[in-house]
């Protein structure tokens, strides 16, 4: 908190009320005219009003933007120290609290799950991946291009035949 705002709040109220109160000493003088020193005071106790209103509206955001920042640092801190799979052990935790109940579970967790699968997979994989770097790595041939299997008849004849036809004689 902003403690030497209100600190100042404070000194500047209390100085409103020295002023008030000299006033009003003034005003029992049959000297000043007291309509002029109600007059006055009514402008002083305003103006003392008016400014305890603009800090207060000052300070709400300010105090705003404190909750703010105080919850966005509770967060990160909350996100540092939570281990990620206690939200596992919190759901076995409420199913067995439905289960004593006689209600019917919401998720079903395997019975032979254990939280710490996980980071035992990665432990294995990375001892694949150790192992599989350690191996020589086998050379690559490159592709011979294929070749036509003479043994095969071809597809289509590209010599041109130049015997006629039955049907070309008969219309000659």
């Amino acid at each position: 908190m902003k403690l030497h705002l209100f600190q100042e709040l404070l000194a500047l109220n209390e100085e409103f009320e020295h002023v008030i109160r000299a006033l009003e000493r003034m005003e029992k003088v049959p000297t000043y005219r007291s309509e002029m020193i109600r007059w006055a005071r009514a402008h002083v106790e305003s103006a003392q009003v008016e400014a305890n209103r603009q800090f207060f509206d000052e300070f709400d955001a300010i105090v705003e933007n404190d909750a703010l920042a105080a919850y966005k640092f509770l967060s990160e801190h909350k996100k540092r120290i939570t281990d990620p799979d206690d939200i596992y052990l919190e759901i076995r935790h409420r199913e067995e609290a439905r289960k004593a109940k006689g209600l019917p579970p919401r998720l079903i967790i395997l019975p032979d799950w254990d939280f710490n699968d996980e980071k035992r997979y990665e432990v294995e994989q990375a001892e694949k991946q150790k192992r599989t770097a350690k191996r020589p790595r086998k050379t690559t041939r490159k592709r011979t291009a294929k070749r036509a299997n003479p043994s095969q008849p071809p597809t289509s004849d590209s010599r041109i035949d130049t015997t006629p036809t039955r049907e070309q004689d008969s219309n000659q």
